[in-house]
């Protein structure tokens, strides 16, 4: 395959990849920008909310994520009959982590105090994190379905799913965020709904969670119909642990990324009200670019893994730079945005005027990491696809840890530059965790990358 055939292909795959994944930021941006128009401690507490359960649900989502090279290879080897088998493994592992990690998820309010989190933020945060605790299983659920359709290149049931996921949290956040003057919003009677704001939010994303579930499900069911019936059992107790061989280094690596930034939100909430929803907004508008980074790094895992089980390294080495120059043209335009209109982007939040005012540095902040943050997502998928799924965890552990979280604490307090010095740590931490990760894909396509396929 020539260059320009690779980027046509990495462009049809990474298209619907990237709106399923900034249909799904949409959805905790549009919570954002109607909290933000409720009051700034039921922002800030939703915000601190979807980090932490976000990040605690990250082993159970990495772990799943394990699944892209076993189900990619196998379709690159000519054994697409070994896919339902994997699938059907992977959703025993997604129901089993996803019952662990709830409990996990409904525990974590207990650290708000000791983190000196403010108490009307903390209230807020508190209701959020009961009430998405419930759409932990089926999110876990829908990582492992996503895999197989990915793989498959059946990628337009995650584009309809985006549209209808955000089209449904959009209206039920309207209602549930503000009750009854929702209602009388959309020209519906009043039914004495109370303004239910953080919860409501929460509520309405769970309740989508499930719709998406089905959407995928329904898909998957349809590829599965055409698919030829397998000539060999496989152990399920085998296949379960390739499936967290792979997948427990991506969770770990996703944790300790996650995690910093849940850290960070947790830190901005001890800055109080303000820094804290100007963190959040900031957040979510660069978890926008982040997301189309992450459906790029999704094509490159595919792409990378479908060459690898074929036994082409030539074909794997190309499919990685071309994902990386694709991000680079992405987050590049998306650094140039932060730049040029931080004001106008933290304006469409609705937040006080001295919430968008704070949060308009953190914006031109963003701008330094985006390169770095896309380079490290995309190199971490197409390391995944190739079935190095460790490297990707030292890096961040090294770069947030080592590097990100240190320089945060000491320019946030230590140099008291507030929020602003929490962003540069993160900062710091995305452009060592991508040099690193950079460092060991160079190093794979140079020969590495060619051994044989996981099996």
């Amino acid at each position: 395959m020539t260059g320009g055939s690779e980027l046509a292909a990495q462009a049809r795959l990474a298209a619907p990849l990237a709106a399923q994944q900034v249909g799904m930021v949409a959805m905790g941006v549009v919570d954002t920008a109607l909290l933000g128009r409720f009051d700034a401690d039921a922002m800030a507490g939703a915000g601190i909310g979807t980090g932490l359960v976000f990040a605690l649900s990250c082993f159970g989502i990495g772990a799943l994520l394990g699944l892209d090279p076993l189900i990619a290879q196998a379709i690159g080897a000519g054994e697409r009959a070994r896919t339902p088998r994997l699938l059907t493994e992977g959703v025993r592992v997604a129901l089993r982590l996803g019952l662990a990690l709830t409990l996990v998820v409904l525990a974590a309010p207990l650290a708000l105090g000791l983190a000196g989190v403010d108490p009307g933020v903390a209230e807020h945060a508190t209701v959020y994190i009961y009430a998405r605790a419930l759409g932990v299983v089926p999110m876990l659920v829908q990582v492992a379905l996503r895999a197989f359709l990915q793989a498959h290149g059946h990628t337009r049931p995650m584009v309809v799913a985006a549209i209808v996921g955000n089209v449904a949290n959009a209206l039920l956040d309207w209602i549930l965020i503000f009750g009854d003057d929702g209602l009388a919003d959309l020209g519906l009677p009043r039914i004495g709904l109370p303004a239910l704001g953080a919860l409501g939010a929460a509520l309405a994303t769970t309740a989508v969670t499930f719709v998406l579930l089905i959407i995928y499900a329904r898909a998957v069911a349809e590829v599965r119909r055409g698919l030829p019936a397998p000539t060999t059992v496989e152990p399920p107790a085998a296949i379960r642990r390739a499936i967290l061989g792979l997948g427990a280094p991506i969770g770990l690596q996703l944790f300790a990324e996650v995690a910093a930034f849940a850290l960070a939100a947790v830190l901005a909430g001890r800055l109080g009200p303000v820094p804290a929803a100007a963190h959040q907004i900031a957040l979510q508008l660069s978890s926008v670019s982040f997301a189309i980074a992450l459906g790029l790094g999704g094509a490159a895992a595919t792409r990378v893994g479908l060459a690898v089980g074929a036994g082409d390294p030539r074909q794997a080495r190309r499919a990685a730079r071309t994902a990386l120059a694709l991000g680079a043209l992405v987050m590049s335009t998306s650094a140039a945005l932060f730049v040029l209109a931080p004001g106008p982007l933290a304006a469409l939040f609705g937040a006080r005027v001295e919430v968008a005012a704070a949060a308009v540095t953190l914006v031109q902040i963003a701008a330094v990491f985006q390169l770095s943050d896309g380079a490290q997502a995309i190199a971490a998928g197409a390391l995944r696809g190739a079935g190095d799924t460790r490297a990707a965890f030292v890096a961040n552990l090294i770069g947030h840890y080592a590097i990100g979280l240190p320089v945060a604490l000491i320019a946030a307090f230590t140099f008291d530059r507030g929020a602003a010095g929490l962003w540069w740590g993160l900062t710091a931490g995305l452009t060592g965790t991508a040099l690193a990760l950079l460092a060991r894909l160079a190093w794979l396509t140079r020969g590495a990358i060619a051994r044989a396929p996981i099996r």
